[in-house]
């Protein structure tokens, strides 16, 4: 699953930097930014920060492009292993705990392809990194969560199987959608209350990032994400 942004880096191959070698598709060659570097970063005007990410090991070429936050995507050719080799996307940092929140949505409307290995998720995290909260809304050929299943809830106008588990370095709590969606806006309030309030898996903790993205693991002859529109609004 996707891991605290300062271990990827720490624990970066080598291997996985020296094959970012080649360009993307045209969108990311027409856009305002793109990188195929291994951790290129873009700052948009509304305060949003895009990651090209690509952490895990055997990773192939990859080219993160954005024109806003809203408009932005990952053309990527890694290869048909196992494993998780990046996770391209857009973060927005919160701040706030959960009950001094009173609302935290977003929305989205992606295009992924039909082949290869992936899921479409959101990685939400505490300001501490301990506690990691994955939102699927779609996924894709060989994937699955960390940890066992504890059942399914319905929470706003999402139906998820949850999974608890551990990657050795935080708690990892995974909602798979329980049937893929290309666009929507997910209550993301409503799961941490269920979490804190109905479960006690965590307590008041306090949001620190907010991301979305494309979790690959494997996307061989080169395959293109394409984020349509995105946002995250709280108050």
């Amino acid at each position: 699953m996707a891991r605290q942004k300062l271990v990827r880096f720490l624990l970066a191959p080598t291997a996985a930097f020296a094959a970012l070698i080649g360009f993307a598709a045209s969108p990311a060659q027409a856009a305002v930014w793109s990188s195929s570097d291994q951790w290129g970063t873009y700052t948009t005007s509304d305060g949003y920060t895009i990651y090209n990410n690509i952490w895990g090991s055997g990773a192939g070429s990859q080219t993160v492009w954005a024109n806003s936050s809203s408009n932005w995507g990952v053309w990527a050719d890694h290869p048909a292993t196992g494993g998780i080799k990046s996770y391209p996307d857009a973060k927005k940092v919160i701040g706030k705990s959960i009950t001094s929140l009173s609302s935290l949505k977003s929305s989205y409307n992606v295009t992924v392809p039909s082949s290869g290995a992936y899921n479409t998720s959101y990685d939400i995290w505490d300001t501490g990194y301990a506690n990691e909260i994955m939102l699927w809304v779609n996924y894709n050929g060989a994937v699955g969560p960390i940890g066992s299943s504890v059942g399914s809830v319905t929470l706003g106008s999402d139906t998820w199987n949850v999974y608890v588990g551990s990657n050795g370095a935080n708690n990892v709590y995974s909602f798979l959608r329980t049937s893929d969606s290309s666009s929507g806006t997910v209550d993301i309030l409503k799961v941490l209350k269920w979490m804190k309030d109905t479960k006690g898996y965590i307590g008041n903790m306090t949001v620190g990032d907010v991301q979305f993205g494309y979790e690959i693991t494997s996307s061989a002859g080169g395959l293109n994400f394409n984020t349509n529109s995105y946002s995250v609004s709280s108050s």
